[in-house]
């Protein structure tokens, strides 16, 4: 099995290792793009089926637009259009001719689907819509990193219309709350939240909301959006309906959405010197087997692990039976997947009722018996999820710091990294300079009354926010 490179020595080198050496994903002959493999996918498949629940419950129905989007209607609205003009990949011809219109794919979906919602909104009746879609995504990136930033991506868009702004604020935070427990209760991400700065919002939105959490690098990485936008693009696109008294208003829109990226998320928040580690809820496997196989014993030992696959009802659980690569090589390769827990048996252990149980988490290993798996593994498994989210709240914490002057400020970011809560005065000049000095962005704006100064220009502060590098 190819060596992971050290996270000391160089973290981007050790992401692309582990996403390689975890079978994830693989370089696709187009540049930008990848290949997501069985066990990526699965991963990513186990991620849409949770949300997709979370997404119907809240009354949200699933649809289906079309990939290409007229390039006039992306042009109806100034901001969007400058926002996104950059990543579009344009289609000019089809059939063998120049189309009479380009049509661009998909960079996201507003402009197709809100020429629609004008078709499906006429009445107050017919408020609150929200609908949601699967999709894939084109934004053309010059630079590219596997399911962290890639020409193509798998995501999911909601996106609702409202009577008013109550309305539009109630469904945009939530969705970012929604994305916030998911985070905690599946993915064991501890992420802030909270308004981006208006540099930093959605094209065209009134005003965006995210989730952010932070990579075992010190940088932060945006999990989750979740965008009020206003009445802009229901003007843009003609979207009104008659109220109670007959009167005609503009509906108030929202979009909000994840995507492939949480893989990457997770990779960078829980992954160690050994590879990825899995948490539980969305781990493709969550036990694996590994039978220690002797010639006078293997038909004994592989009865048994199969037995225990069969009690462990509920689990995802499998039995590594291959007789080409040693019990160890075994072992380095389910570590580097990241699977929760591993269940080794040997001919030993089965004169003795008992197995060895190793935590991906922490690394222990204990003795157990076999008749009792049944009922330690399900315990275990949410024993790990607990602390797999416990520890990188703790990094967070740990790695979250104040700084009220400038010099303060590139001292914490130089030495330490991570998030840095520092007061702003609300000027977008403040906050360019920063980032020209520092490459450090405002994450996430942090909502409540302060008395401090601007860590740049000592004037008044608006507001503290969350500072640091990011992906």
């Amino acid at each position: 099995m190819s060596k992971i490179t050290s996270q000391s020595k160089d973290f981007s080198q050790w992401y692309l290792d582990v996403v390689k050496i975890a079978d994830l994903a693989d370089y696709s002959k187009v540049k930008g793009c990848m290949v997501i493999k069985p066990y990526g996918y699965a991963i990513w498949e186990n991620i849409q089926s949770e949300l997709d629940r979370l997404i119907k419950e809240a009354g949200v129905k699933n649809v289906y637009f079309p990939l290409l989007i007229p390039e006039s209607f992306l042009q109806r609205e100034k901001d969007h259009v400058e926002g996104f003009a950059p990543e579009c990949a344009v289609v000019t011809h089809g059939g063998g001719k120049k189309l009479t219109e380009n049509l661009v794919i998909r960079p996201t979906s507003e402009t197709i689907m809100y020429d629609t919602f004008a078709d499906w909104i006429q009445s107050h009746r017919d408020l609150p819509l929200k609908i949601n879609q699967w999709a894939n995504i084109i934004r053309w990136e010059m630079r590219t990193r596997p399911f962290l930033r890639t020409t193509e991506f798998l995501w999911q868009e909601g996106h609702t219309a409202h009577k008013d702004k109550a309305g539009a604020d109630e469904e945009a935070y939530r969705a970012l709350k929604m994305y916030e427990d998911f985070d905690k209760e599946f993915l064991a991400l501890p992420v802030l939240t909270g308004k981006k700065s208006d540099r930093e919002k959605f094209a065209g939105a009134l005003y965006t909301l995210s989730t952010e959490a932070l990579a075992r690098d010190g940088k932060a990485i945006q999990a989750g959006t979740s965008h009020n936008l206003g009445t802009t693009f229901s003007e843009s696109f003609n979207i009104q309906y008659q109220d109670e008294n007959g009167e005609l208003k503009r509906v108030w829109q929202t979009s909000w959405g994840v995507s492939t990226r949480l893989i990457g998320t997770l990779i960078v928040v829980h992954g160690d010197e050994q590879g990825l580690r899995l948490p539980p809820k969305i781990a493709p496997v969550q036990v694996v087997i590994v039978p220690i196989l002797k010639d006078d014993s293997k038909d004994k030992v592989l009865a048994a692990c199969n037995q225990v696959v069969s009690d462990l009802t509920n689990v995802r659980s499998e039995v590594d039976a291959r007789d080409t690569v040693s019990p160890g090589y075994k072992f380095a390769e389910w570590e580097v997947k990241g699977v929760p827990i591993r269940i080794e048996i040997g001919p030993r252990d089965l004169e003795n009722g008992s197995c060895v149980v190793a935590r991906r988490d922490t690394g222990e290993k204990t003795t157990c018996e076999l008749s009792q798996l049944f009922t330690v593994v399900p315990k275990l498994l949410k024993e790990i999820q607990d602390n797999m989210f416990a520890q990188a709240l703790a990094y967070r914490e740990e790695n979250t710091r104040s700084a009220d002057t400038y010099d303060e400020f590139k001292k914490v970011l130089e030495e330490h990294g991570g998030f840095i809560l520092s007061g702003w005065c609300g000027n977008e000049d403040c906050e360019i300079k920063i980032q020209e000095e520092t490459k450090a962005t405002i994450r996430v704006i942090k909502e409540e009354e302060v008395k401090c100064k601007c860590v740049l220009c000592g004037s008044d502060a608006k507001n503290r926010v969350y500072f640091a590098k990011a992906y």
